[in-house]
């Protein structure tokens, strides 16, 4: 059945309008960004097709969206670039809203600052992440930077890949984050030895390394702590 066809009541816009759209269902808000269906298939049933794409035993976690790629979506009818582009840009929003508020004004404390920071950014990445967090020397962010993204051993992680930016800032003071697609927070050998080696390098360069975190799936291990 087409939207068109359905009770006023039913359709999605009008349904979000009326009742909120916390009474849509996960298919009925895909429907909206989608918009328009095509003329075997309402845009409700082309977002089921999206629900789809991934057995999920969790029906209401959408966190797989995230994964899905431009390619992946425009293989589903009815699903062209520019929707597909909709798609990843909610998608992304979705990240962003997630983020607390002003993160980079307050001083980090501890630990449990970063992880609040970067948590939910990345706790549900499947590539491999390392960032680096400068800061001044009352503990304010500066930036956060990326470096190295899935694909790279983090074991063999350069030093100088981690400083470079600190040092051309002249900031005094960082702090290493990396993530672990499994969830598991618990640090490798190799993340030891990494923590080592930079730290002996950072020091070298008048630069404190003050932590390195391990982003799980919603947990965080530190490594290195120096208050």
């Amino acid at each position: 059945m087409k939207i068109k066809e359905l009770p006023l009541s039913e359709r999605p816009y009008e349904k979000l309008e009326n009742y909120g759209a916390d009474n849509l269902s996960n298919a009925e808000l895909l429907a909206i960004i989608i918009k328009t269906g095509t003329k075997e298939e309402s845009s409700v049933s082309i977002a089921q097709k999206i629900l789809n794409l991934k057995e999920n035993t969790d029906k209401d976690n959408l966190r797989f969206l995230q994964d899905i790629s431009l390619e992946e979506f425009m293989k589903i009818k009815g699903i062209g670039k520019v929707k597909a582009i909709q798609l990843k840009a909610i998608c992304e929003l979705t990240k962003r809203i997630a983020r607390p508020i002003n993160s980079k004004q307050k001083p980090i404390k501890g630990p449990e600052d970063v992880a609040r920071i970067l948590i939910p950014e990345i706790r549900y990445e499947k590539r491999e992440i390392a960032k680096v967090i400068i800061l001044n020397s009352k503990n304010i962010i500066l930036r956060i930077i990326n470096i190295s993204l899935g694909g790279t051993n983090f074991a063999y992680l350069e030093p100088k890949d981690v400083l470079a930016e600190a040092i051309k800032m002249q900031a005094p003071k960082i702090i290493l984050v990396h993530n672990h697609p499994s969830g598991d927070t618990k640090p490798s050998k190799g993340d030891y030895n990494v923590t080592d080696r930079i730290y002996e390098a950072a020091e070298l360069m008048g630069i404190q390394l003050l932590d390195h975190i391990i982003i799980g799936d919603g947990t965080y291990q530190s490594l290195l702590l120096k208050k």
